[in-house]
């Protein structure tokens, strides 16, 4: 069950389904809102709506579920999975609350909102903002730090197309190392990891994390800049204990 919520054809399922998740969710919660403020519309479209909002909260679920198959190999992103708590949670209320809706409201013509239309609109104000936040921290998780590094990289690449031959004859400047350096150490015994464009040695560190050496076992010989920002992205004291182990730059 692992396996299926980790990958599907190489590709990490939580990239797949969260797009589910993000679109037809919130696209249901707001027709579901104007459906419950404009009665006249209820009778075309209260069913395609209610079909939407509960494939959007499985979507939900799913995602949670095979973000959290995700985080056991590259690490929580803190904030990113507290959001998708309480995303599954508002998403099942919301749901609930929907099919109560259409149930009580299916073939009745009053243009009288009902307390449950009104408290099902309060859930579906949650929804949408709680699926922007999870979203949101989601991305930072992933892009944050990368387009420095990429800038970094880019800044290398073009410093050594433009040196001369004795100089490219010197495979790699003190202190700079690249990926295939990284893989070289992507074990326990030698972890190095990239972060935020700087190269660590982390090796020492494993067995001293707080948050368990398979977090930093995670990080080894790879970048690791999505998984130490999104779990500690500006908090001082990881970052000031990161830089104690430092050996070089990035490229």
């Amino acid at each position: 069950m692992e396996s299926l919520l980790y990958t599907i054809s190489g590709l990490p399922v939580h990239a797949l389904i969260v797009h589910f998740a993000v679109v037809i969710l919130p696209l249901a919660a707001t027709a579901l809102i104007a459906l419950i403020y404009m009665p006249k519309l209820k009778s075309q479209y209260s069913f395609i709506t209610t079909v939407g909002i509960v494939l959007g909260s499985a979507a939900v679920l799913v995602a949670k579920q095979s973000g959290e198959a995700l985080a056991e190999k590259i690490g929580t992103p803190v904030k990113h999975a507290d959001y998708a708590s309480l995303l599954t949670f508002a998403a099942f209320i919301l749901m609930v609350l929907t099919l109560i809706w259409y149930r009580s409201t299916k073939g009745r013509r009053s243009r009288v909102v009902t307390p449950l239309g009104h408290s099902t609109v309060i859930a579906a104000i949650a929804v949408l903002g709680l699926t922007f936040l999870t979203g949101h921290t989601g991305a930072q998780a992933v892009w944050e730090g990368k387009l420095a590094a990429l800038n970094a990289s880019t800044t290398t690449s073009t410093s050594t197309s433009k040196a001369t031959p004795a100089a490219t004859a010197t495979s790699k400047v003190a202190g700079t190392y690249n990926s295939a350096d990284l893989k070289k150490h992507a074990t326990a015994t030698s972890c190095w990891s990239a972060i935020n464009g700087n190269v660590y040695d982390l090796t020492k560190w494993i067995n001293r994390h707080p948050g368990g050496a398979s977090v930093i076992k995670g990080l080894c010989g790879r970048d690791g800049t999505a998984g130490f920002n999104g779990q500690h992205g500006g908090q001082s004291r990881p970052a000031s204990e990161l830089a104690a182990f430092k050996i070089g730059k990035f490229a």
